[in-house]
């Protein structure tokens, strides 16, 4: 692994850091070491990254915020790749433009509000990137990226990139061609808006950020919601009945605040995160007979 990091350092493909310890880069706050995090400059470094890790059957993973993801506390023998070069924002027509992978979700919906666009409000408080977004389909108040996103440029298993229209991408509930595809990275997105009222959207985003507040657990590390809402049903209402508000494991513990919500009040590893969402899906399932489906993803158990 040493000779294939000084191998990408001679490259010339972007930042690359050894021994990172990947409790910075998750919103969880925790993870065991990874060999190696690299930041690809552009699209053709990326391909030599992955040409060479894969020739080399090296592990890696892409992440952006880490805002989704559990890992183990275990070391990760592989490198961990960030799009955050890929950060570009540009404006098409005046309800049209395209993103970078890397772009920051949130930022992204103050921008667009900033110009009278609606349609993002929802985004304004996913603290995501857009690509991890669109990987997940990541939404809430009843919208996701699937209504946004005209069309995705990505990167296939190949190194080849292609270009993906709406219907191609799959979007449904929390998931998308990307999540069923891993091998496929997103690179950029064209998303479209409609126009309208400036003051009148960003009074929606200010009346949410609020709600926000009001109900989710926003002073401990967490990573959102846990589990996807079973059809006609709120994965919170069903942990609450189960009588799991409050029930740690360690130093996890399910929100007082909201039940959906799994933070990590005392030191927590990995380790107690994981047992935690398992006994909750266990207890659940006994309890109101009905299977919690995972909305977040967990890396190195193997």
């Amino acid at each position: 692994m040493k000779q294939i990091i000084e191998e990408l350092e001679k490259m010339n493909i972007g930042k690359v850091e050894s021994e990172v310890s990947l409790d910075k880069y998750t919103t969880y706050r925790v993870g065991g070491i990874a060999a190696a995090m690299v930041y690809p400059k552009n699209i053709e470094c990326l391909k030599k990254v992955l040409q060479l890790l894969k020739e080399n059957q090296i592990a890696f993973k892409v992440v952006g915020f880490g805002s989704n993801l559990l890992f183990s506390s275990k070391r990760y023998d592989g490198i961990i790749i960030r799009l955050d070069e890929f950060n570009d924002l540009e404006f098409l027509t005046s309800n049209k433009l395209r993103v970078g992978a890397g772009y920051s979700l949130v930022r992204l919906s103050m921008q667009v509000a900033k110009k009278g666009l609606a349609g993002l409000e929802f985004a304004s408080g996913i603290p995501g990137t857009v690509g991890g977004a669109v990987f997940m389909n990541a939404g809430a108040y009843k919208s996701d990226m699937g209504y946004v996103v005209q069309d995705a440029t990505v990167l296939t298993p190949d190194l080849r990139v292609i270009k993906l229209e709406n219907k191609e991408m799959n979007f449904h509930y929390r998931t998308s061609f990307l999540k069923t595809h891993p091998g496929y990275i997103c690179l950029e997105v064209v998303i479209r808006l409609d126009k309208g009222n400036r003051a009148a959207i960003e009074e929606v985003i200010k009346d949410r950020r609020k709600r926000r507040m009001d109900s989710q657990p926003l002073n401990y590390p967490s990573a959102g919601s846990v589990f996807r809402n079973p059809e006609g049903m709120s994965a919170w209402k069903l942990i609450d009945d189960a009588g799991l508000k409050g029930f740690s494991i360690g130093g996890a513990k399910v929100s007082e605040k909201h039940a959906n919500f799994i933070i990590n009040y005392n030191h927590a590893t990995g380790e107690d995160i994981k047992s935690l969402i398992e006994y909750v899906q266990q207890k659940v399932k006994e309890d109101c007979k009905v299977e919690l489906k995972l909305e977040q993803e967990f890396v190195n158990w193997e």
